[in-house]
């Protein structure tokens, strides 16, 4: 027992923990004093995927409030972006969604929203911040002030954007379309943040090379013949026909991939029909893709649309009753570049704590439409960390059989947004001061 005793003094002496930043109880306090009221507003008043009209207002408010800063709204639709230019230098930017799901909250939380909108296709639907993108932003906000009021510590050019529809990964990529990195300064680093429900708060993860998978939504549109249930042979049965696809759609994975590589594909809407005895004479699926690779993304969408193909030549469709299957959002894997990870995360254990930064594993396969600010023809190198949303306690009462923690999407989501706010933010403003130290250049910078 006096060994293990002494080891672990040992332990203690030769891996001290790291000091806080100044900057993280000035964070803190910018917390307490109003961006707490903030995180309330938008959480209460979520908006969907290219619907954020408020919320961007809300942000751009509050980036004119810094001094110096040069905001641009309606950015890819309802993108903000806002730029601080500090003398010569590289080129950081700093991301943020914004946007939240069609959800009806029952987290018990007393500021749930109660709000309904009306999303891009035309349906009136409860809307929630079922994925903390509302820590997000308010972290957002919270880096750029810090950064703002130490302009002695670095030089160069900070990019602030608050991205919609990174639901429907499709902001990231309207934003580049109508010119983020021509209409403003390009950047050397792209950096993000997420908030992870199942990690505990105070802690992060970020990978060094794969960070999220890649993932595409497929339409596909099954034409049927309509008939009485009655009489089901004087018609075609979409729903039939349908329900052969989903089962079949599995094959792909289970047979058609080696079983350690990683793919997915989920069919999470089926919509067919209108009563019991009616044949109906369509039936319309939404599916969802996800690979770790380009060769995979590309085989398994090939797949799906060879399958759907010979389903209806199976059932004895004619060429113009053929399942359609439409690709209609899709984004790359969400790759961080490894110098640059390698050398952020040494940063991140110097700020927060060996203890805090924890090795970064792919539990799921999540996506990420940051990925279209650092595609390898963009010459951006990116950084995205996830950020814990969870106290201990609540991880640890679940492991023991107490209340579950929710998963993100879920309509009892909820994380506790202080922490979130104060690490992300904490995390983001040592980046950046990394990056753009006095004398760095994008060259050097991740060496």
């Amino acid at each position: 027992m006096r060994r293990l005793i002494v080891a672990a003094l040992l332990c203690a002496v030769a891996t001290p923990v790291a000091a806080a930043p100044d900057y993280q109880a000035q964070i803190k306090a910018d917390y307490d004093r109003d961006l707490g009221k903030l995180w309330d507003q938008f959480h209460r008043n979520p908006e969907l995927s290219f619907r954020e009209t408020k919320t961007a207002a809300a942000i751009a408010a509050e980036l004119r409030k810094i001094a110096g800063m040069q905001v641009t709204e309606k950015v890819g639709q309802t993108g903000v972006v806002g730029v601080l230019k500090n003398g010569p230098g590289p080129v950081v930017l700093l991301r943020a969604d914004m946007d939240g799901l069609p959800v009806q909250e029952k987290s018990g939380l007393p500021n749930a929203s109660t709000v309904r909108q009306i999303g891009v296709d035309g349906v009136e639907v409860p809307v929630m911040h079922a994925c903390g993108h509302d820590t997000h932003i308010v972290g957002l906000i919270a880096t750029a002030r810090r950064l703002a009021a130490m302009t002695d510590r670095w030089k160069g050019t900070v990019v602030f954007v608050a991205q919609p529809a990174e639901e429907r990964i499709a902001g990231a990529k309207a934003m580049v379309a109508d010119g983020l990195y021509t209409r403003f300064p390009k950047p050397d680093y792209a950096l993000a943040y997420h908030v992870d429900a199942s990690m505990e708060t105070g802690k992060i993860a970020a990978s060094e090379t794969i960070q999220y998978s890649s993932s595409d939504s497929i339409d596909i549109v099954v034409p049927g013949v309509g008939a009485h249930g009655a009489s089901p042979n004087t018609g075609k049965d979409p729903v039939y026909m349908a329900s052969q696809i989903v089962i079949a759609l599995q094959g792909l994975v289970s047979r058609e991939r080696a079983p350690l590589l990683p793919g997915v594909i989920t069919v999470g809407s089926f919509h067919a029909g209108l009563k019991h005895n009616i044949i109906s004479d369509e039936a319309k699926l939404q599916v969802t893709v996800r690979a770790n690779d380009e060769a995979t993304r590309a085989q398994l969408v090939k797949g799906i649309k060879r399958i759907a193909r010979g389903v209806g030549i199976m059932n004895g469709m004619p060429e113009d009753k053929m399942p359609v299957v439409t690709q209609i959002e899709g984004t790359p894997t969400t790759i961080n570049d490894t110098p640059l990870a390698h050398r952020l995360n040494a940063v991140m254990v110097d700020t927060l704590g060996a203890a805090n930064v924890v090795p970064f594993q792919q539990m799921g396969m999540g996506a990420e439409d940051f990925a279209y600010f650092v595609q390898p023809d963009t010459g951006v190198k990116g950084y995205y960390i996830a950020v814990g949303g969870t106290p201990r306690a609540a991880l640890e009462a679940a492991r023991n059989g107490g209340p579950a923690v929710a998963s993100h999407h879920s309509p009892l989501f909820k994380i506790t947004p202080e922490p979130v706010v104060v690490t992300g933010a904490t995390a983001m403003t040592a980046a950046v001061l990394d990056l753009l130290k006095p004398g760095a250049t994008a060259a050097g910078a991740a060496q």
